[in-house]
């Protein structure tokens, strides 16, 4: 690793010397009513008509020779700057933007100049800023991050009430959830209707589900990357909601103005609390609500330095008495260290916290009672460079180092008094990534970033490596031996290159064509063989028996900004996996040490295509996204050895999404959901045992069935506040009502189906009686208000 950072800022410093001849204009681009640095805002040069845009910090660096120039600074929603300089020596530039007015506000899904989504390198890259979450149709009124997402292509669920979501034919364990380069491993509030991301915290939010930058690594399909606010540096501000469900709260201000800021905003569901006098379960101690606390502050000790600390603290409860139940939570704290070397080589050092643990209970006593509980600790080192080496060409390099603490079972299970102690061993691991990579506009016409990651993980000791027999593919395996490792002592060791590589070529100033390619590897699997994600899914790491996933995947596409008003793109897509995690039938996942045993490992494939329309501008705006993808496994034993549909594949997957501003203080907006019904196995015979009809698959198939098509179309009316008090003067403070209906047509869309039968022997000669069930989670129209202020 010494030899990495060695070479390259060796490799910075003589670019450095042989650029001396040329200046340096760098900064922050901010918003001008709180001092948030903008992500992605866009500095553009018109005499040379190349630019560049903010990273996630909001620092941008241009490179040019000595001499007049105009910069043009941009963000959507927010008002063009156009500044001249006289550029004779380097130059520190901050910038600040105003928002425009609200009614001349674009609906947008991303945060660029008019062509600079057909005109940048990057692609198959979904982004949603907050103030176009906030004024889409919501579940029970409350904006989500995650389902507001779910609206673009490419991104799906299985269903109401599944956890997480799947992206271009990934599972839900695929996704890197990164919230201020924390990692979650649950995103989701009650089983999966709301996320852990309070909108009111939420800066800015990019899905990465193609053309992955080489400094992610860890999983195969896409990357979730949350920033939260970093609070108002120039004045207090208190955010709120009250909803039909839950509440928020956030308050924000300077720790010394224009210097430091913290913000503080807590969120907390109270359906069980006004539900306890007419629900009997929930009088005797019975819970189901969350709760969550998103915390930051960051102080500017000088133009070089910047530190920034923030923490998530979250928690599930669903109990139905004082001793059954279970409950799940996150805990995450990032520390970040930004540092200036010079006006182009820009230095971030993060050091990361992150705990997901959960809980099982149920008995009727202290005498009578089964407790489990379970855990990932993660310890993360993050030092990242960016340098600039001119307008047209960035370096970017650095390393993570993560360090796993997997505690699979801590149960205690106690029958008639007497107590039993199960405990599986915990599981250590050590996870290493190098990167670098270069992004280079060749021409005006022709850009391509190029790179590499090296991943490193290791599986030591103490722990016992178990050591399993062949048998038949798709029969659990026998155990032949185990050998015990002593603390330190190296069980299993991987490592992998993963090449990246993406390129654009401009066909017109309004139209592009973009291809890329990377290979992704992941070491830690989630294991689920429930109908949909859960937090009890048990996640495990790559071991003497379990193989990292590998994925390849190639994209192309077209981008075409039609005119001010109208943009389309569409792109393909194909990733190949190997070593993908599958299960025997039967599987035991839960407390089993020789859980290894029961897993097997096989090929995928996915691949589709995404259209996506969308108008920017106007009283009627919004967009189309419709997907046709495959999702495919091949696993031995599973299916006959043949291919067979995942459980989360969708052939077709159409989203409308659409806003209408019927005055200055009322706009409406809407949003339809058709896609097809996902895979299932249903049994195709049964069998008699002692005159009881069994269920049986007898051809071995998986998946063979697919569930009736989902569709659902949502409605909502946002009425905003005064904008003066009944004196005349402008309020300080704003406000405003949401109304919404969730499925209008209280359509029961299906999220399982199951077999039951009369409680009855069977006789010879007579029918059984056995009947098909559906299972909706959601079967009604779902009507809700919430009131949001702001002062």
């Amino acid at each position: 690793m010494t030899r990495f950072y060695t070479v390259a800022l060796l490799l910075a410093s003589t670019i450095i010397s042989f650029g001396q001849t040329k200046n340096t204009v760098s900064g922050y681009l901010k918003d001008v009513s709180d001092g948030e640095k903008l992500i992605g805002a866009t500095v553009y040069v018109l005499e040379t008509k190349s630019g560049t845009a903010t990273n996630a910090y909001g620092f941008y660096s241009l490179t040019l020779p000595s001499g007049d120039y105009t910069l043009e600074f941009s963000y959507i929603g927010f008002e063009k700057k156009i500044q001249k300089i006289t550029l004779t020596q380097n130059l520190q530039l901050d910038v600040e933007l105003s928002s425009e007015a609200q009614e001349l506000q674009a609906i947008t899904v991303t945060s660029e100049g008019e062509n600079a989504r057909s005109q940048n390198l990057e692609m198959s890259v979904a982004r949603l800023d907050i103030s176009t979450i906030q004024k889409m149709p919501a579940f029970l009124g409350e904006v989500d991050v995650i389902k507001s997402l779910q609206s673009l292509p490419g991104v799906s669920t299985v269903g109401e009430g599944a956890t997480g979501f799947n992206v271009r034919g990934g599972s839900v364990g695929q996704n890197l959830i990164l919230q201020d380069e924390a990692p979650v491993y649950n995103s989701s509030h009650m089983l999966g209707f709301f996320s852990t991301f309070n909108p009111d915290a939420v800066k800015d939010t990019r899905l990465y589900k193609g053309a992955i930058p080489a400094k992610y690594g860890g999983r195969l399909a896409s990357i979730l990357d949350v920033r939260m606010k970093d609070g108002n540096n120039k004045a207090y501000e208190t955010t709120g909601g009250i909803g039909t469900i839950f509440s928020r709260l956030s308050f924000e201000g300077p720790i010394v103005k224009e210097k430091g800021s913290f913000i503080v905003s807590g969120r907390r569901s109270y359906i069980d609390v006004l539900a306890r006098p007419f629900v009997e379960i929930l009088k005797d101690g019975g819970a189901l609500n969350f709760y969550d606390l998103t915390t930051k502050a960051n102080y500017k000790l000088n133009d070089r330095n910047h530190i920034y600390l923030s923490g998530y603290f979250g928690r599930d409860n669903f109990f139905f008495d004082k001793q059954q139940g279970f409950s799940w939570g996150n805990s995450t704290a990032t520390l970040r260290w930004n540092h200036l070397f010079s006006d182009k080589l820009f230095a971030n050092v993060s050091g990361v916290f992150s705990n997901y643990n959960y809980r099982l209970q149920f008995g009727e006593d202290n005498r009578d009672k089964f407790r489990w509980t379970s855990s990932i600790t993660n310890y993360i080192i993050k030092p990242e460079f960016s340098f600039f080496i001119n307008s047209n060409n960035e370096l970017n390099f650095g390393t993570d180092i993560i360090y796993y603490t997997f505690n699979p079972a801590n149960a205690l299970g106690v029958s008639n008094g007497d107590a039993q102690r199960v405990v599986l061993a915990e599981k250590y691991n050590l996870e290493t990534g190098l990167f670098i990579n270069n992004a280079i506009n060749i021409n005006p016409a022709w850009s391509i970033d190029y790179g590499v990651r090296y991943s490193d993980f290791r599986y030591f000791g103490p722990g016992t490596a178990y050591i399993f027999g062949d048998t038949t593919a798709g029969v659990r395996k026998p155990v032949r031996g185990a050998i015990d490792y002593k603390k330190g002592e190296s069980i299993a060791h991987y490592n992998n290159f993963e090449p990246r590589f993406s390129t654009k070529i401009s066909l017109s100033e309004k139209s592009s064509i973009k291809a890329s390619y990377n290979r992704m590897v992941q070491y830690l699997h989630l294991i689920s063989n429930t109908t949909a994600s859960n937090p009890l899914d048990v996640w495990t790491p790559s071991s003497n028996n379990i193989k990292p996933e590998i994925g390849d995947q190639y994209t192309g596409g077209y981008f075409w900004n039609i005119n001010k008003d109208w943009e389309f793109s569409a792109e393909v897509y194909y990733r190949k996996t190997k070593n993908q995690i599958d299960y025997i039938d039967g599987a035991d996942l839960l407390l089993n040490q020789f859980l290894e045993g029961d897993l097997l490992s096989g090929k995928g494939r996915a691949y589709g295509i995404e259209f996506y329309l969308q108008k920017k501008t106007g009283k009627f705006n919004g967009w189309v996204s419709y997907t046709l993808g495959r999702t495919e496994l091949k696993v031995d034993g599973i299916n006959n050895g043949e291919w067979y549909a995942a459980r989360y594949d969708q052939l077709h997957n159409l989203k409308i999404t659409g806003f209408y501003d019927l005055s200055k203080r009322w706009s409406l907006s809407g949003n339809f959901v058709l896609t097809s019904g996902t895979p299932t196995t249903f049994p195709t015979s049964y069998i008699l045992v002692q005159g009881i009809p069994i269920p049986y698959n007898a051809d071995g198939s998986r998946n063979n069935v697919r569930l009736p098509a989902y569709h659902r179309l949502d409605l909502s009316a946002r009425l905003e506040g005064k904008e003066f008090n009944k004196h005349g003067k402008k309020r300080k403070n704003t406000d405003y009502w949401v109304f919404s209906i969730y499925n209008v047509y209280a359509h029961k869309n299906p999220f399982s189906i199951y077999f039951s039968q009369a409680d009855q022997r069977f006789v010879p000669g007579q029918t059984i009686n056995t009947k098909a069930t559906q299972l909706s989670i959601i079967g009604t129209m779902v009507p809700s208000v919430s009131y949001n202020f702001k002062f």
